[in-house]
């Protein structure tokens, strides 16, 4: 019984996650004083899942057990390490084939102004953060992994909701600058490869998580994420050539994507491995 219920809860917090960025904008359509990012429409697609796990986990029978709160440091340092470096480390390699071939301009770089506003931006986001890997990998993936799925289900539908949840955001929240910065196309073009990414770097998220069991790695993972690519390329510290972005920006670019893919992949054998190896010890 417990289990059904815990299911339906599930199907609720689903459902609560891909309608209410909709219900969002309709409410900034009719608010005038609305707008983007200031929005209150925005301020609601991004509390409401967060909110909603708060109810099912403390009034629905949920509980905070395996929430994946503690920060599970113990034998899980290298893990840390790798978390934080993931983004720097594809960055790099993609900034540098950028180099080589010619596609990323580097003239308007300036080292100490990037670096300033990235620390600031990382604090900003750790906290930013908390709450929404509280949900997508707190909530989300933990009560998906109960149910058993195969590791590729478990990607896309983690991938898939995290990803169409959001979709508001970048269809109608995100200014259309920042849209063209990153990628020059319409705002369902670029929704849905930005939904593919998603898609794509759910593997690492999802794997950085179970193998720690703690949503702290995940958080500061993301938190890097957040403070530099998006201020690499949304704030013109580089300049990527016209027709190159679907291949090497760092935000979607298919190089870097193919490249997240491959480290998710090696997390996930590193994790069965893991595995492995506690079964034959106990």
């Amino acid at each position: 019984m417990k289990k059904v219920a815990n299911n339906h809860n599930l199907f609720i917090f689903i459902v609560i996650s891909l309608l209410i960025g909709w219900a969002g904008v309709g409410i900034d359509s009719i608010l005038p004083a609305q707008e983007g990012d200031e929005s209150l429409g925005m301020a609601i697609w991004l509390v409401f899942p967060l909110l909603t796990v708060i109810v099912l986990r403390t009034f629905m029978g949920e509980g905070w057990k395996d929430a994946g709160l503690l920060p599970n440091f113990k034998g899980n340092g290298q893990w840390y390490f790798i978390a934080l470096i993931i983004y720097p480390l594809v960055t790099a390699i993609s900034l540098g084939i950028g180099k080589l071939t010619g596609w990323i301009d580097f003239s308007v770089f300036e080292f100490q102004p990037f670096v300033t506003i990235f620390w600031t931006l990382l604090g900003i986001n750790i906290i930013k953060n908390i709450f929404e890997e509280s949900v997508w990998r707190g909530y989300l993936t933990v009560k998906l992994v109960k149910l058993k799925l195969s590791d590729l289900q478990l990607y896309l539908i983690i991938g898939l909701v995290w990803g169409l949840w959001h979709a508001p955001y970048y269809m109608v929240f995100l200014p259309e600058g920042d849209i063209q910065t990153v990628l020059p196309l319409g705002y369902i073009p670029f929704t849905i490869i930005a939904v593919i990414s998603i898609i794509v770097w759910t593997v690492m998220f999802t794997e950085i998580y179970r193998i720690t069991n703690s949503i702290w790695p995940v958080i500061l993972m993301h938190a890097v994420e957040d403070a530099l690519i998006n201020h690499l390329v949304i704030d013109g510290h580089i300049l990527i050539e016209n027709g190159f972005q679907i291949w090497i920006s760092p935000i979607c670019g298919i190089i870097p994507n193919l490249l997240y893919l491959l480290i998710g992949l090696w997390l996930r054998r590193k994790r069965i491995k893991i595995c492995i190896t506690h079964l034959k010890i106990n």
